[in-house]
């Protein structure tokens, strides 16, 4: 399901951008195509919310649409959660803009919810989304803590947000290491070329043999890993053995008594020369060859708690990049006498709001000539 609504979701984006009738399109921020792609995908797949990307920003009666209050709560979510209700009724046009889209989403979530309990106790529902599972895991009356409407609405944002936010900022970096690194992308085309041809339609079996398409996505990932931190409880007693310093040999134990909460900085792991050879450079050979289900990748988290959105995510990213890198060469647009090393330092630097990604990512698109990649 979600190969195949990302496939149409990107033809959708070609066809409504106007992508189709141009040979190459300047995109100054390329986060507002992975955001608003990523957004409906996981509202699709993930919600089975009937959503495209040429909705208009008005419902029929003039009020706000929900995929437009949508695309502003997931612009502004942090104020749009936690300010308070008097403060987004201040007479600012951003801050009713923001309250306004907050209040039309909640009444919708309110109303779905009330849906899929409807659907569900009359034995209607034939859906198998995350949302429907939720509530259907949530009225079934073994459940031993079950949530209140309010409290399944909060999880759903949660699994909303956090899950687009990841996948979008990841694609973007993925997109600004590819136009920095012309040898990297052309080595990923020509796989993709060579599995898929220029024409063919993509199918589900080719995901397995995109492996350096699959590399480029994880590699970004690593550099900027969206999940910054980790956090785990002990459950018993035990004892970690960290590696001496370098030159050092051995490890030095240290006891982590039961309840003890441990914090891992996901970031420092990923640039740990002990694990990554050369670690700030953008090298997705290192992940050629290695299972997607390897537990020697771990931005994802790793373990029984890792994200259960890995694969729906790896998924996503290599259809998309897939469809998009066979027909468009990406290029970064540089400001006027910057080099790339300038361009990088600039563009490809992180930036912190709910997860980890980059700053703007401005890059030029140019359609490539059939049968030459």
């Amino acid at each position: 399901m979600v190969w195949t609504e990302t496939l149409e979701t990107y033809r959708e984006m070609i066809a409504a951008e106007g992508w189709s009738k141009k040979d190459s399109i300047n995109v100054p921020v390329v986060q507002t195509l992975t955001f608003k792609l990523a957004l409906l995908i996981i509202g699709k797949c993930g919600f089975g919310f009937s959503f495209n990307w040429t909705a208009p920003p008005t419902a029929p009666d003039g009020t706000m649409s929900v995929q437009e209050a949508l695309r502003i709560v997931a612009d502004s979510h942090m104020l749009a959660i936690f300010a308070p209700k008097w403060l987004l009724a201040l007479p600012f046009r951003r801050l009713r803009e923001i309250g306004e889209a907050h209040d039309q989403l909640m009444g919708f979530m309110r109303s779905q919810v009330a849906n899929r309990k409807a659907e569900i106790s009359a034995h209607e529902s034939t859906k198998n989304d995350a949302f429907t599972m939720l509530v259907k895991a949530n009225e079934d009356e073994s459940t031993k803590l079950q949530l209140d409407d309010q409290e399944l609405i909060g999880n759903v944002f949660i699994m909303l947000f956090a899950g687009h936010e990841t996948t979008a900022h990841t694609l973007a970096a993925t997109l600004g290491f590819l136009g920095l690194y012309q040898d990297m992308q052309q080595e990923t085309v020509e796989q993709i070329v060579s599995v898929v041809g220029w024409d063919r339609d993509l199918v589900f079996e080719d995901y397995a043999k995109l492996d350096k398409v699959l590399a480029v996505f994880y590699e970004a990932l690593r550099m900027f890993p969206a999940g910054h931190i980790l956090i785990r409880e002990a459950t018993e007693d035990t004892v970690l053995q960290i590696p001496n310093p370098p030159g050092q040999e051995g490890t030095t134990p240290f006891p982590v008594p039961k309840g003890v909460q441990v914090m891992v900085d996901m970031v420092g792991v990923q640039y740990n020369p002990r694990y990554f050879d050369e670690p700030e450079k953008y090298k997705p050979s290192r992940w050629y060859c290695i299972s997607n289900e390897s537990e020697a990748f771990s931005a994802f988290s790793i373990g029984p708690r890792a994200c259960i959105g890995r694969k729906f995510a790896t998924t996503e990213a290599v259809a998309f990049l897939t469809m998009l890198l066979r027909d468009w060469k990406v290029e970064p647009i540089l400001k006027e006498g910057e080099t790339k090393e300038q361009w990088r330092d600039r563009v490809l630097d992180a930036k912190l709001v709910l997860t980890l990604g980059v700053s703007d990512v401005p890059l030029k698109f140019t359609r490539r000539a059939r049968g030459r990649a």
